[in-house]
């Protein structure tokens, strides 16, 4: 069986969200900065087709993030459900093709079917505690890793109920004043982890958290 990871971008206060968002604007100012560094990578531009970006720190943690993973857990609101309210068909914010290429267990209330999308994505519903769901998600994995994708409630409830076994925050030079913290309730999460730290060239400082080697 693999571990169980999460990989954040957080703001130099701590917050992972953003609340500038508008109807013009779904995603905000403050989310293009907050995830500035990850965008220029050149794994990320490669994502969408295009040439160039970023190497060096960033970048390889990036490619580190998706090498690996069997499973994905998200939210309701990661996958859009609080947008599309009454749209039964809606099939999620990354379209028909999304970029998780393994099957996704989506937290939520509403009974759905499972979905099956394009590159091997499957998403499945369900109503369940981060015990019961990561259950499901590490036996769809098998030997892989499961990844919480988000959104930032959906980290915290698996972080507080112990069940994250990599941690890994990009901690960007920005400040946001307010939002979602990744630390609150968290007091002590540090102890009986092995951390390192290591600064990229765009400033951002990424904090890896595993546990303690024995």
């Amino acid at each position: 069986m693999g571990i169980t990871r999460v990989d954040l971008n957080v703001s130099l206060d701590g917050y992972m969200t953003t609340t500038d968002q508008t109807p013009e604007d779904p995603f905000g100012a403050d989310w293009e900065r907050l995830t500035a560094a990850y965008t220029a990578t050149r794994t990320f531009q490669l994502r969408l087709g295009h040439e160039g970006g970023t190497t060096g720190l960033d970048d390889a943690h990036i490619k580190a993030e998706s090498h690996g993973i069997g499973a994905e857990i998200l939210g309701a609101g990661m996958f859009g459900f609080h947008a599309h309210p009454e749209d039964s068909d809606w099939q999620g914010w990354w379209g028909p093709n999304p970029p998780f290429g393994v099957p996704v267990f989506v937290l939520t209330h509403r009974e759905r079917e499972s979905l099956a999308m394009e590159g091997g994505t499957t998403y499945h519903f369900l109503s369940a505690s981060p015990q019961e769901t990561l259950a499901r998600a590490q036996e769809a994995a098998g030997e892989l890793d499961v990844r919480i994708g988000g959104g930032a409630r959906v980290v915290k409830n698996f972080l507080r109920a112990g069940l994250v076994d990599r941690l890994h925050v990009a901690i960007v030079p920005i400040l946001l004043g307010r939002g979602e913290s990744i630390w609150q309730d968290l007091r002590g999460f540090e102890e009986g982890r092995e951390m390192r730290s290591e600064v990229a060239e765009s400033g951002v400082v990424h904090v890896v958290f595993e546990p303690r080697s024995s």
